[in-house]
């Protein structure tokens, strides 16, 4: 399996996702987008990764990078390969899907529920997930679910939270990647962004919370598993 990923600011970075890679010894190749790395050609990998970062989708003008890099994206779920995208990179994929991608009424930062739609919990695939799990958020924008797309979850203050397209192209709005050390970067580079919000935590609050990473990382590694599983089938809407 090869396995490249999308980085667009250092402190944005796999997280638990290359623990995961490493266990199973796949192919691993990145393009560090903030340093003008080139972009491998469709037919470079067999599974692509878009990771998050505070950029928006629509500021090609500032991140002119940004435009051969939803190319890529586009032509990767074309020839179905797997796409897996955390936050900013949920949001390429559905643009690359023809969804609108906008300012949300709300940002989210910090220690939040998620609630699994009606098609988890009727989904075999999708069994391991819980009813409701308290996830890692940092996002201003969010997307439209996009056509044929599965909606996988919600949040009181974002009505999509992740998707599933087909069995190949998963997009994730929260962070089931990052670990204590990815908290602590987001907060030193974007602690600006904490200011007094519905849905906004302060850094203390961020960094005081005993949360289980072990469970948020055990939920990304099953959704993993899934996705590189060749003979799964896809879930259906009901």
């Amino acid at each position: 399996m090869r396995i490249h990923y999308l980085q667009h600011v250092p402190f944005e970075r796999l997280g638990s996702i290359s623990t995961w890679i490493t266990d199973r010894n796949y192919s691993l190749s990145s393009t560090r987008l903030y340093a003008d790395d080139p972009l491998p050609t469709v037919n470079d990998f067999d599974w692509l990764i878009v990771l998050g970062g505070p950029m928006n989708i629509y500021e090609e003008d500032r991140y002119p990078w940004l435009i051969a890099e939803k190319q890529l994206i586009k032509q990767a779920i074309e020839k179905d390969k797997i796409v897996l995208g955390i936050c900013l990179g949920a949001q390429l994929i559905a643009d690359a899907l023809g969804a609108r991608v906008y300012s949300g009424q709300h940002k989210e930062i910090g220690w939040f529920p998620i609630e699994t739609t009606e098609a988890v919990q009727q989904s075999k695939v999708l069994e391991f997930l819980p009813s409701e799990l308290t996830v890692f958020h940092w996002h201003g924008d969010t997307f439209e679910l996009p056509k044929k797309a599965i909606r996988l979850a919600y949040s009181e203050g974002c009505a999509n939270q992740a998707f599933l397209y087909g069995d190949k192209v998963l997009g994730l709005q929260f962070h089931l990647e990052v670990d204590r050390h990815g908290v602590r970067q987001m907060i030193e580079n974007g602690g600006s962004e904490l200011v007094a919000g519905k849905y906004i935590q302060s850094s203390e609050e961020i960094l005081s919370a005993n949360r289980n990473f072990a469970i948020m990382h055990k939920v990304m590694c099953r959704f993993l598993e899934i996705l590189s599983c060749h003979d799964r089938k896809p879930v259906q809407n009901s």
